[in-house]
């Protein structure tokens, strides 16, 4: 078959293809608006005013507890200086020097040489005797060290004769005259 025979139809035109117009109206009146429901509001400032009151809440809680902190480490401090305060008073208390006088003061000596006992048969070494009415040890003497850590105990209190009490032996401040005292420089 030959190129002839076919038979051809015409092209036709091809329509364009219309869009769809817009309509464009004017507007009238404006849209009318939906009122917010009112329990939606109250529900919104009431969860609002809840996250604040509990806010102001923590806050106050914290502040007061760093308060109570800050007191109780006051009290901690004070309490670890009166320990410490004790604790020398105790080491001066238990000290060779105080013990000895304080056993001179009861009338206790220092005995002489040691006896021994034998358990086997019961036969003593030594003097055997007691000690005498003299210590060989005289813990305040002229001998003596003086130990910073022995607290005088206070001065007796005197009487007054009006009635009152007062401490005896008190020391004063040396009195000011001309100025404030200051060590002499070149």
């Amino acid at each position: 078959m030959s190129l002839n025979a076919v038979v051809r139809k015409p092209a036709q035109p091809v329509a364009p293809t219309r869009e769809p117009q817009r309509r464009l109206q004017p507007v009238t009146r404006p849209a009318v608006r939906r009122k917010p429901k009112l329990a939606y509001a109250l529900v919104a400032l009431a969860g609002a005013l809840a996250i604040g009151a509990a806010q102001v809440g923590l806050s106050l809680a914290i502040t007061q507890d760093s308060f109570t902190l800050a007191g109780l480490s006051s009290q901690q401090r004070e309490l670890d200086l009166r320990t410490h305060a004790l604790q020398e008073e105790l080491t001066g208390l238990s000290s060779p020097q105080v013990l000895a006088s304080s056993a001179a003061g009861l009338g206790m000596v220092v005995a002489g040489s040691p006896s021994y006992l034998r358990l086997s048969d019961g036969a003593v070494f030594g003097t055997g005797a007691g000690a005498d009415g003299t210590s060989t040890v005289n813990p305040v003497g002229a001998g003596a060290v003086s130990n910073s850590l022995i607290v005088e105990p206070p001065p007796a209190e005197t009487t007054t004769d009006e009635g009152t009490t007062g401490q005896s032996n008190q020391e004063l401040p040396p009195a000011i005259t001309d100025g404030l005292p200051s060590p002499s420089t070149h």
